[in-house]
């Protein structure tokens, strides 16, 4: 390859980074339906809006391409952590999966360009479902979909249509707290924080996450369930 063309290819390259970094900025901040594409090529530096059709196509597909990088990120993560866990034996608990499902989320934010994504994917969870399914398309939450069938086996006490109501809460509600600590944190970088700053923040919201989960239906949740579904499995 010529220096010339090193150097095109590397500059394209920093473009399409400037770019990424930009969207997620911006999505995470005021949502993707508020965010347009001048102003995703405004932030990253650029002068028109070719630049994002020439490395994206459309602002649909860079926001596919944002998620399904995270995801990644994410399920490597995650699937190590069922690896060890499962290598011995386990998991045996619903603290233990809900750690592999929250943890790897934290640990996007050791990586700059991750900033925001856990609030993108709230966003786009909240305004656009098929997005993030076709984005997904059940390719990149292999470790996502292992921590749910290991709550299935796990808990027994709850009636399968109330566990499988509660497994769709859980990922609204985990998505709804993980993007509030994100935007916390985001602004106020380096300052402790009353809330998301705490030493015990992130265990004391893994609790919250297993009573979501396995804590006992009430009186009025299973007569809803009827008598026939309302039983313990």
């Amino acid at each position: 390859m010529s220096r010339r063309i090193a150097a095109v290819a590397e500059e394209g390259d920093d473009t399409k980074s400037q770019l990424k970094a930009a969207a997620q900025s911006l999505f995470a901040s005021y949502g993707v339906a508020a965010v347009t594409v001048q102003q995703i090529v405004s932030a990253a530096g650029q002068r028109n809006n070719a630049a994002l059709h020439y490395h994206f196509g459309t602002k649909d597909d860079l926001i596919r391409q944002l998620l399904v990088e995270g995801a990644q990120d994410v399920d490597v993560r995650r699937r190590a952590m069922l690896a060890e866990l499962e290598g011995a034996g386990g998991p045996q608990t619903v603290r233990q999966v809900m750690q592999a499902l929250v943890l790897p989320v934290i640990a996007l934010e050791g990586d700059p360009r991750r900033r925001g994504y856990i609030r993108l994917v709230a966003n786009v969870q909240m305004t656009n479902r098929e997005l993030l399914r076709s984005a997904l398309a059940d390719r990149w939450n292999e470790g996502y979909v292992r921590c749910l069938a290991h709550l299935r086996r796990i808990v027994t006490s709850v009636p399968a249509m109330l566990l499988e109501q509660r497994l769709s809460l859980l990922g609204m509600y985990s998505n709804a707290a993980l993007s509030a600590r994100d935007a916390a944190l985001q602004l106020q970088p380096g300052e402790p924080h009353r809330l998301w700053g705490q030493p015990y923040t992130v265990d004391n919201m893994i609790d919250t996450l297993v009573a979501v989960i396995a804590c006992e239906p009430s009186i009025e949740s299973r007569t809803a369930l009827g008598p026939e579904a309302s039983g313990s499995r």
